[in-house]
């Protein structure tokens, strides 16, 4: 259908002219060329009464019911256009449907621009003056444009999903808290709740339930995956299967949230680690709930963003998992070479303390150990050593030292022999680290005097300190080669006494090389003897405990090599008067 040649200047009933009936103001055609007749865009003119005044090729194949002449009205044109076209706007239902995805004739207008559906599609109609008060409206079909800003809206939200999600699961390398926060996460973004499995030792499901309204559950039910299907799948093994959609009947009550209910649809989720499988998600949808179901229009991208979800939340699961069985196996290797708890020989004070280089690692390259008396005439060894370097491999060698020292013990007292045998079973091995090593060795104390002969032997290690009742402190006389180093390792031992009271000290060269103070410098052994000195009087313990605080005090948080201390007392003896009193004549005791 054509439109009659236009003239301004022609009037007429255009109503009767429709089939209407009744009279009307003079109606006038809108003035057009061949360009808008043949314009790819619809276009619709009316004038000021809202009767159609022209009606272009494209809007003629767009509503067939326009004609010039007839009321615009919404017979014959959707709602939002009439309402634009007559001032008004839709009210709350176009409102509801502003974007246009709604069915209907709703819309939105403005004073020169109106939107909404037509024909499934969307369109906007933008409004232009034309002479003698005919209003021009340019109709554009906008459905693909709203098409890709829904698109881009959907991947903005789901990058910022996927970056929230990702900085939550990488907070933490507690395997349970990032179970936790998998949970969460899936059931306040993909579903109405969700659902972590993993398997125990036992294979038994450790089941950990979040839903959308906070709730969260963990349990071990006496359960097997097998009730559920497509869950043993998922935590078979590797590679993962793929997402797979469950019967909602099939699911077993031990799975479901308490009060959640049967869900409408559910989806198993394998979560792949690293290497493995770290577990398996099982995402719930309620019947209308807000997230949707597989069964539904989810959009292209909400599988990807499930599948990449799933793909962290695994990574994070297995590395702390992994984190975790490092932890546990580094706490067992701890509790071997840590210092031991020390003896308590009769009538001998022993006291240690171990403080390694870095506050992160409880091992690294100094250690001391008591070997007690093993038998009558036998003594008591201590050794107290520094293995060249820090770190885990100095805390192997240090390992390795101790077990050879404990097994040479057993066939050798003589501390010049003993140390040649660990030089030669050092330099038969690998590695190409040595050590500092001092030996102390004591019998049972006199039973009379409480004295304590003591020999002590150094190896290339600072020599001992030794304390007298009188707070005078001296060196032991003793010196030796470094072990690991010469083809024959040489030393000398001194042998002294100790009296009630008296003490020697064993330390590492991370008490006299500490730096601190207002320049600094080291320690010293000047200051140690200074500090040992102080001491006089002091049981064990006192004395390790105020030689580490004047240590500490003097590095004063700066960084420091490994320090170890053993001091060896010498039992202070109680006066017989200060325990019965004295004995007066014609009493018995």
């Amino acid at each position: 259908m054509s439109n009659p040649p236009l003239s301004p200047d022609v009037s007429g009933d255009a109503h009767a002219q429709a089939g209407g009936g009744g009279p009307a103001a003079p109606y006038h055609r809108a003035p057009a060329g061949p360009a808008v007749e043949s314009a790819p865009a619809p276009l619709v003119a009316v004038d000021r009464w809202g009767r159609v005044s022209l009606v272009n090729a494209a809007a003629r194949v767009l509503l067939p019911g326009l004609a010039p002449g007839v009321p615009l009205d919404d017979g014959v044109a959707p709602g939002w256009l009439v309402a634009a076209v007559r001032g008004g706007h839709p009210g709350e239902d176009a409102e509801a449907a502003g974007t246009g995805e709604a069915a209907g004739t709703a819309g939105t207008a403005t004073a020169a621009t109106a939107h909404g559906p037509l024909r499934g599609r969307a369109f906007t109609a933008h409004a232009a003056p034309l002479p003698d008060g005919h209003t021009a409206w340019w109709l554009s079909d906008v459905t693909g444009r709203e098409d890709a800003e829904r698109s881009l809206r959907s991947e903005r939200e789901s990058t910022a999903f996927l970056a929230r999600a990702s900085a939550r699961l990488q907070a933490s390398l507690n395997p349970r808290r990032c179970v936790v926060a998998t949970a969460r996460l899936a059931a306040d973004h993909l579903a109405d709740a969700a659902v972590v499995v993993r398997l125990s030792r036992d294979r038994r499901p450790e089941v950990t339930r979040a839903v959308s309204d906070g709730r969260l559950e963990e349990e071990t039910p006496s359960a097997a995956v097998e009730e559920m299907p497509g869950l043993a799948e998922a935590l078979a093994g590797f590679p993962p299967v793929s997402i797979r959609s469950i019967d909602p009947g099939r699911v077993p009550a031990w799975l479901l949230p308490s009060g959640f209910g049967r869900p409408a649809s559910l989806t198993v989720v394998p979560l792949p680690g690293s290497g493995g499988i770290a577990g398996a998600m099982v995402l719930l949808h309620r019947a209308g709930g807000g997230s949707a179901g597989p069964d539904e229009d989810t959009g292209p991208g909400e599988d990807a963003v499930t599948r990449i979800f799933a793909a962290r939340a695994g990574a994070a699961i297995s590395a702390a998992a992994l984190y975790a069985e490092q932890v546990a196996t580094v706490a067992v290797l701890q509790r071997e070479l840590l210092p031991p708890a020390l003896p308590h020989p009769e009538g001998v004070e022993l006291a240690g303390a171990y403080r390694p280089a870095q506050s992160a690692q409880s091992v690294g390259g100094d250690f001391y150990d008591v070997h007690p008396a093993d038998g009558p005439g036998r003594d008591t060894d201590i050794v107290l050593g520094d293995v060249a370097g820090k770190g885990p491999e100095a805390a192997v060698l240090t390992g390795k030292i101790r077990n050879t020292l404990t097994a040479l013990r057993l066939v050798e007292s003589d501390h010049v022999r003993l140390l040649d045998l660990l030089n030669r079973a050092l330099l038969s091995g690998p590695q190409d680290r040595f050590v500092t090593l001092v030996l102390a060795s004591f019998g049972a104390p006199d039973p009379a005097t409480g004295r304590i002969a003591l020999r002590l032997t150094s190896a290339g290690h600072p020599p001992p300190l030794l304390l007298r009742l009188d707070g005078t402190a001296e060196a032991a006389r003793t010196s030796g080669t470094l072990i690991g180093v010469l083809p024959k390792a040489s030393a000398t031992t001194c042998s002294t006494v100790l009296l009630p009271g008296e003490t020697c000290l064993l330390y590492s060269d991370g008490v006299t090389e500490a730096r601190g103070g207002p320049y600094g410098e080291m320690f010293g052994e000047e200051r140690l003897a200074e500090a040992l000195a102080s001491c006089a009087g002091l049981h064990a313990r006192a004395v390790v405990e105020r030689v580490g605080m004047l240590t500490s005090e003097w590095l004063a948080g700066r960084e420091h090599d490994d320090i170890a201390l053993v001091a060896v007392t010498a039992a202070h003896r109680t006066p017989l008067s200060a325990v019965g009193g004295a004995v007066r004549p014609g009493e018995e005791r």
